[in-house]
């Protein structure tokens, strides 16, 4: 499997060189258009803009009404044609120039140009992600020397670059003369190119979504309408499941114990395939800005507190693999032959936290820790009420501050938390999501955008990191990642609780649901109802 590598000796040869894909699209003389295609979005999501919240909820709306320039195969995760048509490379693999579609419009009649990617990718996603600014961070310039060609010059070699261009591409008209794009009125109209319109939004209770007439590519969407209903509770859920009412469960949407059983109904049928891209691992961070969470011994300590099986085998009912480092299994530069291993132990555990000078007092308390749930549903519920047990076994006493998504995403960033639960798509290359979460970042906050919320801070790292993102030969790149993963499997800036496994359960008339590496959380434009 390709992971976002450009090999030296590729670019050598494909310099200069059309590069063009082909669209997949499914069986498309067999497909029937029309019809509603009934989802749960669970949560409900802060905003349908993606460009502006990355959030899973968000994206899994928003991806259906922003298109990007980019998808990604499922078989390879190679880049194929959205907004852009084609692409060239030059011979040193710093000029990427695109060729736009013509025709494309968006949701509210005006034209799609070159000049909307490059205020999208140079101005708009960087304020509001870490990702987008760091790729932003490695472009010296972006220039247009038409309505339908832009052109990307980067500062050094990027291998990962093809492998950021899956962003949402928002309308530059919407923003002119606009100063602060965190509060422009232009982020809650939700007009994109892709296949669906966004119609309505009945806070509580449903996001509607219907199909876009002058869809760029001919013939799609097959859907006359996508309703993304907001169920409170995962019981109500598996209900609405088994009564027809909603024809695909994501994970999350249910009970992870209540998967098989699902499964099980007639024409019901079950995938795990689709996050080829995202690569998803299940965290719980540590705040290393917090004295005592900065001594790597404590940070050895809780680890070992934790069983990482039980939450595999028991809270998760099995959809999950065991991680011991930062990168999923899902890829290519993944090398556990370098990672550190921290058995569950909590005997060793409490033994370190004495040697760290952590005794424990009167009551058995060593500190406290609070620890901010991710506010996804009962399963995060239930993992947060295990790591306080689990913690406390140790003498760790640990308060759980339950928030909202809006409150959670404030903590991490701003680092107002001691522990946190978490899941990160950490992408199909490391000069992308690896990067992002493990580089240092300055200040006394992470910002709006995310980013390295663990406050985790190496040099070396740091140096390795940039390394990776520049250099055009593969196999030195898996070198360089190497260490990586040893070193921060080492450290332990944050526990890696599991590789996620997220099935997606759906009803046997749904065809195409999951094409490409990016899965449910794509553009939907293939997908068809069997009548």
């Amino acid at each position: 499997m390709l992971s976002g590598r450009i090999l030296k000796s590729n670019m050598l040869r494909f310099a200069g060189m059309l590069i063009v894909a082909t669209l997949t699209s499914g069986p498309t003389l067999s497909a029937e258009k029309g019809g509603t295609l009934h989802l749960i979005v669970q949560p409900e999501p802060i905003s349908l803009n993606p460009g502006i919240n990355r959030l899973g909820p968000a994206t899994f709306v928003g991806n259906k009404i922003y298109d990007s320039l980019l998808g990604y195969s499922a078989t390879d995760i190679a880049p194929i044609p959205r907004l852009a048509e084609s692409w060239t490379i030059s011979p040193d693999g710093k000029t990427y120039t695109f060729k736009l579609r013509h025709g494309v419009t968006w949701h509210d009649g005006e034209p799609f140009t070159s000049k909307d990617v490059a205020f999208s990718i140079g101005d708009f996603l960087p304020v509001q992600h870490a990702r987008s600014k760091d790729v932003r961070a490695e472009i010296a310039r972006i220039e247009t020397p038409d309505a339908f060609t832009v052109v990307f010059t980067l500062k050094a070699p990027y291998p990962a670059f093809l492998r950021t261009l899956n962003v949402a591409i928002v309308p530059a008209h919407k923003y002119v003369g606009v100063t602060d794009f965190r509060s422009a009125p232009a982020n809650g109209e939700f007009i994109g190119t892709g296949p669906f319109k966004f119609k309505e939004w009945k806070k509580g209770s449903i996001i509607r979504l219907v199909r876009n007439e002058t869809y760029w590519d001919a013939g799609k969407p097959y859907l006359d309408e996508i309703d993304f209903q907001v169920v409170p509770d995962a019981n109500s859920r598996a209900i609405a499941f088994e009564t027809g009412q909603v024809d695909v469960l994501r994970s999350g949407d249910v009970e992870n114990f209540d998967i098989p059983r699902l499964a099980a109904l007639d024409s019901v049928k079950i995938s795990e395939a689709g996050w080829e891209f995202l690569q998803p691992i299940g965290y719980v961070h540590i705040n290393n800005r917090n004295p005592i969470l900065a001594n790597q011994t404590v940070r050895q300590a809780i680890v070992q507190a934790i069983d990482r099986d039980f939450i595999i085998n028991t809270l998760f009912a099995g959809y999950g693999k065991p991680s011991n480092g930062p990168f999923s299994r899902l890829s290519s530069y993944k090398d556990t032959s370098v990672e550190t291993v921290y058995p569950f132990d909590p005997e060793k555990a409490a033994a370190l936290l004495d040697k760290a000078g952590y005794k424990a007092d009167a009551d058995g308390t060593r500190f406290t820790l609070r620890l901010v749930p991710l506010p996804y549903g009962e399963l995060w519920s239930r993992q947060a009420e295990y790591l306080r047990e689990a913690l406390g076994a140790i003498g760790i006493k640990v308060e759980i501050a339950s928030v909202d998504v809006a409150g959670w995403f404030k903590r991490l960033t701003t680092f107002d938390y001691d522990i946190a639960q978490n899941f990160v798509y950490t992408t199909a290359d490391p000069g992308i999501g690896i990067l992002y979460g493990y580089r240092t970042v300055q200040g006394d906050n992470a910002g709006s955008t995310g980013g390295n919320v663990n406050g985790y801070s190496n040099p070396e790292i740091d140096a390795l990191l940039e390394q990776g993102a520049h250099e055009a030969d593969d196999a030195k790149r898996r070198q360089i990642y190497s260490k990586v993963q040893q070193i921060l499997s080492r450290d332990v800036p944050m526990v890696w609780t599991h590789d996620i496994v997220f099935p997606t359960l759906y009803r046997d008339r749904v065809q195409d649901l999951i094409t490409t590496a990016l899965g449910t959380d794509d553009n939907f434009a293939a997908v068809w109802l069997k009548k």
